[in-house]
């Protein structure tokens, strides 16, 4: 019995936010997650597997989309109970659409050139962005303005450098700013070199851990003026070196860097805002959590998870991971 309390303790700590754990068990890795209210949530990942709840994640619906059981849906939004766009990564990177909760999946863009590999998505209304890694050296990014049944190829794209390439880890290295058709884009590189590209200005390389291929940003939040990114190294997720930065975007053409006095404790694959001042992380080494605009970070569960995702339209915050494994952020 005590070895069982020690082993609860290691898993949540003793903070006033805890992880409470609604699946888990299933041979299914999860990095895709859209929280559409506290009711809705969808995640998306390996074996072509696709998850719904529509109460709050107390029950589940699972699906493997038929005749995409070898794909990894590494990206998921979803706009209400009915509606939703997943992402599968790699040759042919393919988009599917549901309208129907999941019945019946549209596809609605398909890649077959060599090397082709999305990486995230994300959407403002009904405006929306595809990221891959470079294809001839030019950073592959899609466009939608139509809630993504149809996509264009940006042509005029940046040019990647050598060994630059994007995390498919958790679907939040890129954001839509601003909700316009003129879309202006947040979004941050990983690799042997690691960049931060704001709308057209020149890209800036981040103070983060970089070099290796496992290394580098995997996530970037923006809010209210506000942005933090995250990362570091996936082969060893609990280096806290140069895994974070705070960005202050009031000024857009001249954004100001600055570090977190405590970082979070390990390689964070994702960063979401609650508010403006309260920010999670989430990697697989765990979960932390900041009330001070990320200046401070505490571990309060060292349970592994790939990404995390706050409600559109509410409160809830939710968490998913390996084998099957989704929870929600009690605080």
């Amino acid at each position: 019995m005590i070895a069982f309390w020690a082993c609860l303790f290691s898993l949540t700590l003793t903070h006033a936010q805890s992880i409470k754990l609604l699946q888990t068990g299933r041979k299914v890795s999860l990095r895709g997650l859209s929280v559409v209210s506290d009711q809705i949530i969808w995640a998306s990942g390996s074996n072509g597997t696709v998850a719904r709840s529509t109460d709050g994640g107390n029950t589940w619906k699972w699906q493997m989309i038929r005749g995409y059981e070898q794909k990894d849906f590494r990206d998921i939004k979803a706009f209400d109970a009915n509606t939703a766009i997943i992402m599968a990564i790699e040759e042919p990177a393919v988009i599917l659409k549901t309208k129907d909760g999941g019945i019946h999946w549209i596809k609605v863009f398909e890649d077959n050139n060599k090397g082709m590999f999305l990486d995230a998505m994300d959407f403002n209304g009904k405006n929306g962005v595809v990221i891959g890694d470079p294809v001839n050296n030019k950073i592959f990014l899609a466009t939608t303005h139509n809630s993504g049944d149809s996509w264009q190829i940006v042509q005029n794209s940046p040019t990647a450098l050598e060994g630059e390439g994007f995390f498919a880890s958790s679907g939040s290295n890129i954001q839509v700013l601003g909700d316009s058709a003129d879309m202006k884009l947040l979004y941050a590189s990983g690799g042997k070199v690691s960049r931060l590209f704001l709308g057209n200005d020149p890209p800036v390389v981040l103070d983060l851990l970089q070099g290796k291929e496992s290394q580098g940003a995997n996530s970037v939040a923006a809010l209210k003026g506000k942005a933090v990114i995250t990362g570091g190294d996936f082969a060893h997720d609990s280096i806290r070196e140069k895994n974070c930065i705070l960005l202050d975007l009031k000024d857009m053409a001249h954004p100001v860097f600055s570090y977190p006095v405590e970082p979070p404790h390990g390689y964070r694959s994702c960063v979401k805002a609650l508010t403006d001042s309260i920010w999670i992380s989430c990697g697989t080494s765990g979960v932390d959590y900041s009330e001070d605009g990320g200046k401070h970070w505490d571990l309060i569960s060292r349970q592994g998870f790939h990404v995390v995702q706050k409600a559109k339209k509410g409160n809830a915050v939710y968490l998913a991971g390996s084998n099957g494994r989704i929870a929600q952020l009690v605080f």
